[in-house]
């Protein structure tokens, strides 16, 4: 496979920073909570469109201000009197955005603070692992609000935590932050204020150094299989690990290990 050269999109309210095969995203809306509207999905369809095949091999997004993301600018919806068919089609650029973020190839790492509300938590929900700190909180006040979810959170989210506990917060806007939060699937992990963006991009490091064919069937093979019924699944499963279980870097690495000259990658707790 012929891998682009990563090549950085016109941004304005994202800025982005390569660190070797790495890509750090922010992002900079930080006056508006780093809320989305719709060029801001455009640009996240863009970026992700241009990671996808590059020699990226892993992105980390992390966001400039107090917050993540505070969701859907309310504000630009209100102002456009949006008609039922212009949001449903608003709707599925969303999706668009968050798939190409979810199958991009690539291990895509948060590194979260403050809110990750509404459609923050849905954009949020598209990365592969999230990183949190304890300013962090998670919620769906749409309820609230008077409107619904949009850009994939009756998928991602109810995945995540599942259907009964989305519903809890979006009919009573409960709020989940800390350990809580870990602890029902909105991040994987909680880590002081000042190292959460380090912790992210270890992350990203470690994943990196995976086979690309290998974080390629894990970050998109897994999704898919989800959406198959049983049967399907397995024959996908197998299809898949046919190809990857094959690649040259997997007999390399194979080989190492059986010659005990690999040297050891698990994640060892500290103490």
């Amino acid at each position: 496979m012929i891998e682009k050269i990563f090549s950085v999109p016109k941004l304005e309210y994202m800025q982005c920073e390569r660190r070797s095969n790495l890509l750090l995203v922010t992002l900079d809306r930080a006056a508006k909570r780093n809320a989305l509207d719709r060029q801001f999905i455009e640009e996240l369809f863009e970026l992700f469109s241009a990671v996808e095949g590059s020699d990226v091999r892993a992105v980390v997004v992390t966001a400039n201000g107090d917050h993540f993301c505070a969701g859907l600018d309310l504000v630009e919806h209100h102002r456009e009197d949006r008609s039922a068919t212009d949001f449903m089609h608003i709707c599925r650029r969303w999706h668009a955005a968050f798939e190409r973020i979810q199958h991009c190839g690539v291990p895509v790492i948060g590194a979260l603070k403050g809110a990750v509300v509404g459609g923050g938590l849905e954009l949020a929900s598209s990365f592969h692992i999230r990183v949190a700190d304890p300013t962090t909180y998670f919620a769906l006040p749409e309820g609230q609000r008077g409107i619904f979810t949009g850009g994939g959170a009756t998928v991602r989210v109810a995945r995540m935590v599942g259907e009964a506990r989305m519903m809890d917060m979006m009919l009573t806007g409960r709020v989940y932050t800390g350990e809580e939060a870990v602890s029902v699937g909105l991040c994987q992990y909680l880590v002081p204020t000042d190292q959460c963006l380090a912790k992210a991009i270890g992350i990203a490091e470690k994943a990196a150094e995976n086979p690309p064919l290998s974080n390629f069937a894990i970050t998109s093979g897994i999704g898919h299989i989800g959406n198959m019924p049983s049967t399907d699944a397995f024959f996908a499963e197998a299809f898949i690990a046919g190809i990857t279980n094959t690649q040259p870097a997997s007999k390399e690495r194979l080989e190492a290990f059986a010659n005990k000259s690999a040297p050891k990658t698990l994640l060892v707790p500290q103490e």
